[in-house]
């Protein structure tokens, strides 16, 4: 057996996949946990790049299955978020396959940092902006379309900053905002594995133990969010966001 397809290395990606599963469907950063773990059992940077877009497709049935209550009043809004969200990450697949590599590494810690900032600052910004709410909540059909075209790309980080564009734009309430921002994910991870996977190849030996465990987890972390405060899940999610802009930015 090859390495991805060994007993042990199925388990470290299936328990892997579980962690990323609550933390990425919670608020967090997924790919944070996902990509260093497959890297960690030999795949290389861009198959591994491949395999955890394609895995992440596991998280959007079980954030759904338990965020009904949360979305409960969003369906006009991701009537119009999910095609851009989908069109948008089909897009940034595209670039993977045809740009070099490399491409984004000078913007995303700056974007990741604003996102993380906009996270902790979220409150005043909602606030000062809840007179216009049906107008903010339009412009952010573009933000996300961006976001979601690096989504499509690479990916880490992308939650963060759907998070932070749709509780300042969209949706106050951090449990409700996470679960639109697990549903545009989720078609984003869609449209994305649809172009990988015609274009080949894929590492589905290791996409397969890491989608099982993120399938797991994806039916956690919206649960963990509507228990825990606001306020600490936020500041969770900013913390997480900074480090990995430092880290994306340091190389």
């Amino acid at each position: 057996m090859t390495l991805a397809t060994s007993p042990g290395t199925a388990a470290f990606l299936a328990a892997a996949g579980l962690v990323a599963g609550v933390v990425g469907t919670a608020g967090g950063i997924t790919s944070l946990i996902s990509y260093p773990a497959l890297l960690a059992v030999g795949v290389p940077p861009l198959a591994a790049d491949v395999a955890n877009l394609v895995a992440l497709v596991a998280c959007w049935p079980g954030s759904a299955l338990v965020s009904r209550r949360e979305l409960a009043g969003a369906g006009r809004w991701l009537a119009r978020g999910l095609p851009v969200a989908g069109a948008g990450a089909a897009g940034g697949a595209v670039l993977l396959l045809t740009t070099p590599p490399g491409v984004f590494d000078r913007l995303v810690p700056v974007l990741l940092a604003a996102g993380s900032l906009a996270l902790l600052v979220q409150p005043v910004l909602s606030a000062r902006l809840a007179a216009h709410r049906g107008h903010t909540s339009s412009a952010a059909l573009p933000l996300v379309g961006l976001v979601s075209v690096y989504s499509g790309y690479f990916g880490a980080g992308a939650g963060v900053l759907l998070l932070a564009t749709l509780l300042v734009l969209v949706e106050p309430r951090l449990p409700e905002a996470n679960a639109v921002k697990n549903m545009l994910n989720g078609v984003g991870t869609v449209a994305a594995a649809v172009v990988l996977v015609v274009a080949g190849p894929v590492e589905w030996s290791a996409v397969l133990p890491l989608a099982v465990g993120m399938l797991a987890g994806s039916t956690l972390g919206p649960l963990l969010v509507r228990r825990l405060p606001a306020r600490l899940v936020r500041w969770a999610v900013a913390v997480l966001g900074l480090a990995l802009a430092v880290r994306l930015a340091l190389g």
